[in-house]
């Protein structure tokens, strides 16, 4: 009797492990290698790029005969190739939508005959539970061929991803590499999340991309354009203390977050300051902040814009002045700031003489401070000050002197202003990069004035020009320096219009 249930066990393993095997390949033969060339933009010297960098990582097909993969993976790229498992083809392949904020990008391959012998892999449909086992498959460093590791779902939570936005996140225990993003993470023959990231210095710590957050993405592009995720920008905190309860009257049981600052400051914003947001939809926010989304998941409160949100607006339930309010309130796919992120843009400049202007970007404050901190004596710069703020009127842009002044005889006893803040042009208020180029222009004055924001006690010197050296200065200076064109493209067409004396474009540009 032994002998018959053993050989019973033995013919039921055979008979599954080719199965296994099967699916097994097949998600193989989805996941793709990616080769790219980045071409990143130098922000100190917005007129030129850095030197090219080789970047690998990986991909899977998804439908629609497209490439899924992170947006860090192929931002920036000149260059993009996909190499299919097993195979030493590199089909050449494009963007055809990213967004770095999510680190999420769709390519589209130039010779689509790569998608004929394969399906796509389908998605789950919910969160994987803590405990659940994935596998991840992709590129790492260490060899050229597939990899496949093991792991299991370590947590789930809603944080902070890139460029101020905030998304759900996986974390998992899995072996991951460089090369790994942008891979799939496989659960029961489906796509549970794609890896973006881990920690370098912690063991068996790698994050992943949900599902939910892919299709939210996807569904965005449909138009084949990213407008982002509908999101909350207020500053909120718990109401967990007895003294803050008793300042707000919430009653015993009343749970929620409260508005420390609200993002708009107008009177038709519906959210004020001590506003307590005690449901957001249908689902009430308890003590720490957060909803439970399902019975093994709590998340916090601010997921559930993601979800709700339509057309725009959110309905949320607001205690105020010991009463409960429903509201309609707005949200909005990008928190807007005086000095933005640059995202996949390349930045804007503006060559005058010696001096090169740039839109003070977050990219820009944070690559000149990596390469020199700035000095506690400038620390009322508004690249400091301002650093997160919001624009103060439509269009406003801090303009800034990206780089080191190139060296002519008309700079003759001035410091160099590099990292310094331009404020006026002739005794007007520098509004914008744009306008910047609008007031050089259409200024007639034999002398071009310039002051700057005041960085610490003394603000920095005022620079006078004679206007005709000044412009004359430009073409010779771009032409020594190898530099195309004194402008981006975007200026060209302000700076050249009804221009009376217009710096040139290098000789064979």
């Amino acid at each position: 009797m032994h002998r018959i249930v053993f050989r019973l066990m033995v013919f039921s393993l055979l008979a599954v492990q080719p199965s296994i095997l099967n699916a097994q390949d097949n998600i193989r033969d989805l996941v793709v290698k990616i080769h790219a060339v980045h071409h990143t933009p130098d922000v100190l010297r917005p007129w030129t790029k850095n030197s090219p960098q080789q970047v690998k990582g990986s991909g899977v097909v998804i439908e629609g005969k497209r490439i899924l993969t992170n947006a860090h993976v192929v931002r920036y790229a000149s260059q993009i190739y996909v190499q299919p498992n097993q195979s030493a083809e590199r089909i050449p392949a494009h963007v055809e939508a990213m967004t770095p904020s999510m680190d999420l990008a769709v390519l589209k391959l130039d010779d689509e005959s790569f998608f004929d012998k394969r399906g796509s892999l389908p998605f789950a449909e919910e969160l994987p539970r803590v405990k659940d086992s994935i596998n991840v498959y992709g590129y790492p460093t260490g060899g050229s061929e597939l990899s496949v590791t093991q792991g299991i779902v370590s947590r789930i939570e809603y944080t902070d991803y890139y460029f101020q936005t905030s998304g759900l996140r996986i974390q998992v225990d899995a072996a991951l590499n460089f090369g790994n993003s942008g891979g799939p993470a496989v659960s029961d023959g489906k796509l549970v999340g794609l890896v973006f990231s881990l920690i370098q210095n912690a063991q068996s710590i790698g994050y992943l991309i949900p599902v939910e957050e892919i299709q939210l993405f996807l569904t965005d592009i449909a138009d084949s354009k990213y407008d982002g995720k509908p999101q909350l920008y207020d500053y909120l905190q718990t109401v967990e203390n007895e003294a803050l309860r008793q300042r707000l009257g919430l009653p015993a049981g009343v749970t929620g977050v409260m508005v420390t600052e609200p993002y708009r400051q107008d009177p038709n914003y519906p959210l004020k300051e001590w506003d307590v947001i005690t449901k957001i939809g249908n689902t009430p926010i308890d003590s720490e902040g957060k909803v439970a989304v399902r019975y093994d998941l709590r998340l916090s409160a601010p997921y559930l814009v993601q979800k709700l949100a339509k057309d725009g607006y959110i309905d949320v339930t607001v205690f105020r002045d010991g009463k409960l309010n429903q509201i309609k309130l707005p949200v909005q796919s990008h928190r807007d700031l005086v000095m933005p992120y640059l995202l996949n843009a390349t930045p804007r400049y503006f060559i005058l003489g010696p001096l090169v202007f740039s839109q003070a970007t977050q990219d820009y404050v944070e690559r000149a401070s990596a390469q020199r901190p700035i000095p506690a004596s400038q620390q009322n710069s508004p690249l400091v000050t301002r650093r997160y703020d919001k624009p103060r009127f439509d269009g406003e842009e801090l303009v800034v002197v990206t780089s080191p002044m190139f060296p002519h005889r008309i700079t003759k006893g001035y410091d160099d202003p590099e990292r310094f803040v331009l404020t006026e042009v002739n005794g007007q208020r520098v509004k914008s990069l744009q306008h910047l180029v609008q007031l050089l222009r259409d200024d007639t004055q034999p002398q071009i004035v310039l002051k700057f924001a005041k960085a610490s006690r003394r603000t920095h010197e005022t620079m006078v020009f004679n206007r005709a050296e000044l412009l004359e200065s430009t073409a010779k200076i771009i032409e020594e320096n190898g530099i195309r064109y004194p402008y981006s493209s975007d200026l060209r067409s302000i700076w050249e219009k009804s221009l009376t004396v217009a710096p040139k474009p290098a000789s064979g540009s």
